[in-house]
């Protein structure tokens, strides 16, 4: 699989809630908005052709970002799934990588492991799994499903898996030949797959970026 059959979507469009209402996407963070430096870590890690993201407020913010900016059809906020769907329908490379706007330390090498274990099991799509705590000092895989690298031709398939009223994406994957790209070797970063849910958590990772 080449870079340039895939499409790199950044999935900035949720509300924001624990995060008081704040659009995460433009949120600091290094001094420049989280999107943009997911944008630039997708282009640093070159795994990707062309690159997109998906929001539904402040477009014009977005759009200032200089790739563009793809709305989710339906106005309600259906979480990751809208994200994928709306990727899925504009995406004109055979493969679709989706990445929230609020992990951002994940690895630079997210798309060629993803694009390997994907090849390697001929599945449809594959998705991260990687060490996560269960509050009990254990560190047990934990899959990350809004990390997954897909086939475009999924796309009717997950319309009509949205239309039944369904919106969770591990219920989704679940339905497929899912490869699972593993994130969990000496050296992986533990916090690569942290997420920033309040502005809090936010400035912790800020904090523990080099």
């Amino acid at each position: 699989m080449n870079a340039k059959d895939i499409t790199g979507l950044i999935l900035a469009g949720g509300r924001g809630l624990r995060m008081g209402g704040a659009d995460k996407g433009l949120q600091s963070f290094q001094g420049v908005s989280l999107a943009m430096h997911t944008l630039n870590r997708l282009r640093a890690g070159g795994g990707v052709g062309s690159l997109a993201i998906n929001a539904n407020r402040h477009l014009l913010d977005y759009e200032a970002l200089g790739v563009p900016v793809w709305p989710d059809a339906d106005s309600d906020y259906a979480g990751p799934l809208a994200g994928f769907l709306t990727g899925l329908a504009h995406c004109q490379t055979p493969y679709l990588l989706t990445v929230p706007c609020d992990v951002p330390l994940f690895p630079l090498d997210l798309a060629q492991r993803l694009a390997t274990t994907l090849e390697a099991e001929h599945a449809d799509l594959a998705i991260a799994v990687a060490p996560q705590s269960d509050g009990h000092g254990q560190m047990p895989l934990r899959a990350q499903p809004v990390f997954c690298l897909m086939r475009v031709s999924l796309l009717p398939d997950l319309s009509q898996f949205i239309q039944s009223g369904r919106h969770r994406v591990q219920d989704w994957c679940d339905l497929h030949t899912t490869a699972l790209a593993r994130f969990d070797q000496p050296e992986d970063n533990a916090q690569a797959f942290s997420n920033a849910n309040t502005l809090n958590e936010l400035h912790q990772l800020e904090s523990q970026t080099p």
